[in-house]
């Protein structure tokens, strides 16, 4: 009841208050002692707000003026993109088909049941020739146990291991069947390739299958660390060709391709204190491919000429420091016993001398020429040697021996196995 007189006391208050007519409510009468009542009618009235009041629509502002779009480039300056655009695209229609992406894995013990296999290393590789055999380099495959070959088309299949050169870093797998569409990929000469020239690189970084990557060369005749030797020093991979070509962890082993789409190098490595790409890539040049990978798949193995010599490289400061009669060369710090070296009678230094904090062996014979070609570092000697000479060969060797010039007859060995 005391409700019910509240509710008539607020309707008359809103009805005397209100300078208008409202809309005639009809209110629900409440049920006594009903906790699940309706709501009160000012409940409803406070839900239910009244309809709005139309109102002026607003004003709105002008339209912007009419433009048309940006206009296009003049053919006459996209010409020369355009072509090499249609260029970058025909060659990786061309070569896509001959680029694989290989993955290796490593047989596991048991562990609590029966041996299973993990997966270790991808990598990039292309084919060879039409017998199914692909080249990669070493450190994709070595200690892998089993491999298997994804090509363009999806078609996976396993791939055996020839052959293996730790100190060139190539490599070759065969398969015994090629998807329709494949056919290997030509090599190019690697002495005529330049500085500037593009540079094309195909494989597959981080397995992202078959990416194209474009840069220039951007140096030729590197030298990468190789394989350890005998005497605890490294033998040296040499001639390499430097890129700009991005290349990354996953690119090991694919072709680092010129304009016409053969082939002028292996991409092998990166210079990187991130482990990323960061514009320093390298690849072992097409000529090591020619002579090395014919070998793999006849013998399995590569045997490297070899002197037996430890060296240092002789420039204007060292002659300075040690009143050398030549300027340029490479002092022979060490003849290992019964090597090539050895037994033509090459001579390296008695004296150690400290210079840079280093010990160095002084007072050896200084190469300063190769079968009449001048060598000025240790760099031109292990290159004219992996490019132009073979296990067997003799060569003249030109050394500087105190004040007088001598003419040394060599025959080369194989380089040791560890």
């Amino acid at each position: 009841m005391r409700l019910a007189l509240m509710l008539a006391a607020v309707l008359a208050a809103l009805v005397m208050t209100s300078a208008c007519a409202l809309p005639s409510i009809e209110l629900p009468r409440p049920v006594a002692n009903d906790p699940t009542a309706a709501p009160t009618a000012v409940v409803q009235m406070q839900a239910t707000p009244p309809p709005a009041t139309p109102s002026a629509p607003l004003p709105t502002s002008a339209p912007l003026p009419t433009r048309s779009p940006i206009p296009t480039l003049p053919p006459e300056l996209t010409n020369p993109l355009a072509a090499e655009q249609e260029a970058l695209i025909a060659l990786y229609r061309r070569v896509n088909p001959a680029v694989v992406s290989i993955e290796v894995v490593v047989d596991h013990p048991p562990v609590g049941g029966s041996p299973f296999n993990v997966p270790i290393s991808q990598g990039s590789g292309f084919l060879f020739d039409d017998q199914g055999h692909i080249v990669t380099n070493n450190h994709v495959v070595e200690n892998g146990a089993k491999f298997q070959v994804r090509f363009f088309d999806g078609t996976i299949l396993l791939a055996r291991l020839i052959g293996g050169d730790p100190g060139s870093d190539l490599a070759v797998l065969k398969v015994d069947e090629l998807p329709p569409g494949t056919a290997p990929l030509p090599l190019a000469d690697s002495r005529t390739v330049e500085v500037g020239q593009r540079a094309i690189a195909i494989g597959n970084p981080f397995g992202l299958r078959n990416t194209l990557t474009v840069g220039v060369v951007s140096g030729i005749g590197r030298s990468l660390s190789g394989p350890a030797s005998s005497g605890g020093g490294r033998f040296r991979i040499p001639n390499i060709i430097q890129t700009d070509a991005a290349i990354n962890p996953g690119n090991s082993g694919g072709p680092l391709l010129n304009i016409y789409g053969e082939v002028i190098g292996v991409n092998t490595a990166i210079s990187s204190g991130s482990g990323a790409f960061e514009g320093v890539g390298y690849a072992v040049p097409s000529n090591a491919v020619s002579r090395v990978v014919p070998a793999l798949i006849r013998d399995g193995r590569y045997d490297h000429p070899w002197m037996g010599i430890g060296m240092r490289d002789v420039d204007p400061i060292l002659a300075e420091q040690l009143n050398l009669p030549v300027r340029q060369g490479v002092l022979i710090t060490e003849v290992i016993p019964d090597s090539p070296a050895a037994r033509a009678g090459l001579r390296s230094g008695s004296q150690v001398v400290t210079i840079g904090g280093r010990e160095v062996r002084v007072g050896g014979d200084i190469i300063i020429a190769i079968n009449a070609q001048p060598v000025r570092n240790s760099d031109e000697l292990v290159s004219y040697l992996e490019l132009e000479t073979s296990v067997g060969d003799t060569v003249i060797m030109t050394v500087q021996r105190g004040d007088r010039q001598e003419q040394i007859e060599m025959t080369l060995g194989a380089r040791p196995r560890e």
